[in-house]
């Protein structure tokens, strides 16, 4: 589609945390990825085995889940750095820069926090799977540890990408929310101009 833009990537500029981070957070989506083509495997041998062997299925259903849920999760610090969730520009583009900035700093920082509240109970949920041997109900009975490991993870890795992005913009390696500062254009669609 002609006008669309590029995808953004994170800016690094060269500091040795940035290109930690993501290089963590590129890591992250390739492993996201692979989980979903296992989950895509999976559920192709699951339609071979009921609907052309006549069989039945054990794991398969289970192990789907909780693999899409997992790539999910794991998937966020990656679509972070490409900048690709939702994202409302309206009123940043209409402010001044250091307006810009400021709000750039309360929302990011707001997002920390929430990210981190939920890193918290992600964490204390996965614990209790693993002190208390829970186990799922179904005839796999799967340690549940395993498949909950993914939500301390995953919100541990988007909160690092989080905080990489927060001084991104604090260290002026890059615009709050991409937004050139002098002109309140988009620099990713601009080309930086």
């Amino acid at each position: 589609m002609a006008g669309t833009p590029g995808i953004t990537v994170a800016k690094t500029g060269g500091n040795k945390f940035l290109r930690l981070v993501a290089a963590i957070s590129t890591l992250a989506g390739w492993i996201s990825a692979g989980m979903i083509v296992a989950a895509v495997a999976i559920t192709c041998q699951m339609i071979f085995i009921r609907f052309v062997m006549n069989g039945s299925t054990v794991w398969q259903t289970e192990a789907v889940i909780y693999l899409v849920i997992a790539a999910t999760l794991l998937g966020l610090p990656y679509v972070q750095r490409l900048r690709g969730h939702v994202n409302v520009d309206l009123i940043p583009i209409w402010l001044a820069p250091k307006a810009r900035y400021v709000l750039f700093v309360f929302t990011m920082s707001l997002s920390i926090l929430i990210v981190g509240t939920m890193l918290f109970y992600g964490f204390e949920y996965w614990h209790f799977a693993w002190e208390r041997g829970w186990r799922s109900d179904t005839v796999w009975g799967v340690r549940l540890w395993i498949p909950y490991l993914a939500l301390p993870v995953g919100f541990a890795l988007l909160m690092l990408q989080l905080v990489a992005d927060l001084i991104a913009v604090l260290l002026r390696i890059e615009d709050p929310f991409g937004l050139d500062e002098f002109s309140g254009l988009d620099s990713r669609t601009t080309g930086g101009v």
